[in-house]
Parts: structure tokens; C-alpha cells; sequence
């Protein structure tokens, strides 16, 4: 678990204007190699986690279960390398139209 990205984010969330969109590259907010990094929502199930995913991961956030926070998992070279939970405070996350994050295409929007 990746506190210090839990942090930097929980930040640039403050930031974002009630009633607006904003987007913010993740690689900035990385000092780890990633090649992918997914998004989950709440109530994501182990097995929906680890399908998209495509390798096994035990899910130490319980998000299954969760209408808290949205899940951010970072994969290097097939295996999870990193995760961060992010707390929702009355916002909600996406990748826009795409499936997954790559470090050249590392756009997440954060909506309030």
C-alpha cells in the first residue's frame, strides 16, 4: 500500500472546484516503474479485480464491500507492484474511455 500516493492525491482532490472536472497525470505522482495501473470502483469483486487485472491479487482493501474509496493498482512487468486506496470525499474517478493507465497515457479524471 502506497500511503504517500494515498496523500498526494487526497491533495490534488481538495484542490478540484465542486461542480467540476479536473484532470491529473498519475506519473506525477509516482517515483516507482509501473507499465499499468488500474481503477476500481466501489463494490469491485475479488474476481472482477483480478480478471481485469489478469494476475492474482488478494485485495487488502475489501472494496467488494466498500462504497469508501476507489482502488488504484500498479502492475510492473505482470505482477502488482503497487496499490492506494483513494477516499471518495464526494467525488468520483475514471480513465476516461480507456481500460487501464500506461505512463504515457496516464490521464485520471476527478470529478465533484
Amino acid at each position: 500500500r502506497n500511503t504517500e500516493l494515498e496523500e498526494k492525491l487526497h491533495s490534488s482532490i481538495i484542490m478540484v472546484s465542486d461542480n467540476s472536472t479536473s484532470a491529473h497525470y498519475i506519473d506525477t505522482f509516482t517515483d516507482f516503474k509501473w507499465e499499468n495501473a488500474y481503477l476500481f470502483q466501489p463494490y469491485t469483486t475479488q474476481a472482477d479485480i483480478e480478471k481485469q487485472l489478469g494476475v492474482e491479487f488478494k485485495d487488502p482493501s475489501n472494496i467488494g464491500s466498500r462504497d469508501d474509496i476507489y482502488l488504484l493498482v500498479f502492475l510492473n512487468q505482470g505482477k502488482v507492484v503497487q496499490y492506494a486506496e483513494i477516499e471518495r470525499l464526494r467525488t468520483n474517478f475514471s480513465l476516461g474511455d480507456k481500460e487501464s493507465l500506461e505512463p504515457s497515457n496516464d490521464i485520471i479524471y476527478i470529478e465533484r
